[in-house]
């Protein structure tokens, strides 16, 4: 999983924030993309993904995001999982990037106010600590993974259970940033702090992608 793991990086870099470029504003940074895992989907994969994504709250985001890894997961509950925690971790460090840049004062945050910074330092924080639990939940399913069949009941429904407290913590950071910015107002007076809002929104989305699928994995008899 490490490739895909380094793949999903640069593509999420790549993609998350296109639709953000504004010729009056400094665009969020990106990466050139790395091809996926080299291999077609195979069908049964493919189903397996539309039917798992149907059960989160963004479904199409959920498929198009996840389709390219199609390979590397088949139709494994963890490796699904697994490779939405990735997606989740580089969504994260991209956005928590970018606010670290806007405060250093190079990122485009010129003009800003003193409480619109003030803002996105608590934002940075909040980031911070949400990217480091979505790393934790991303390692838990890797060592789920890593256990395969021998992983009892008992271990499993640990590591699952873990995965599902760091993500939900993940996603309260996340809405803590969000929440902050739309009642402070600078989401209405200021395009950087904006767009750093719409980065958040997806990355909560796949978060909580994150969250339904691990929420999914079925536990060994």
């Amino acid at each position: 999983m490490a490739s895909a793991a380094s793949t999903i990086v640069f593509i999420i870099a790549a993609a998350a924030w296109s639709p953000l470029t504004d010729a009056a504003s400094t665009s969020f940074p990106t990466s050139s993309p790395v091809s996926p895992p080299p291999c077609a989907a195979p069908p049964l994969a493919t189903a397996f993904l539309r039917a798992r994504c149907a059960t989160t709250l963004y479904g199409v985001a959920c498929y198009e995001s996840l389709l390219p890894y199609a390979c590397t997961f088949q139709t494994s509950h963890v490796k699904l999982a697994r490779a939405a925690a990735d997606v989740n971790v580089a969504s994260l460090r991209l956005i928590s990037k970018r606010v670290k840049e806007i405060i250093g004062g190079g990122g485009g945050g010129g003009g800003m106010t003193g409480d619109e910074m003030a803002e996105l330092r608590d934002c940075a924080s909040t980031l911070s600590s949400a990217a480091g639990l979505a790393k934790q939940s991303a390692a838990e399913l890797a060592k789920l993974d890593a256990a395969g069949a021998a992983a009892g009941r008992s271990s499993a429904r640990w590591a699952i259970s873990n995965a599902q407290t760091w993500l939900s913590a993940s996603m309260t950071n996340e809405a803590t940033c969000s929440d902050g910015l739309a009642l402070s107002g600078a989401t209405a007076a200021s395009l950087t702090v904006r767009q750093v809002a719409i980065g958040v929104v997806s990355a909560k989305e796949q978060t909580s992608i994150a969250l339904a699928l691990v929420n999914g994995i079925p536990v060994p008899s």
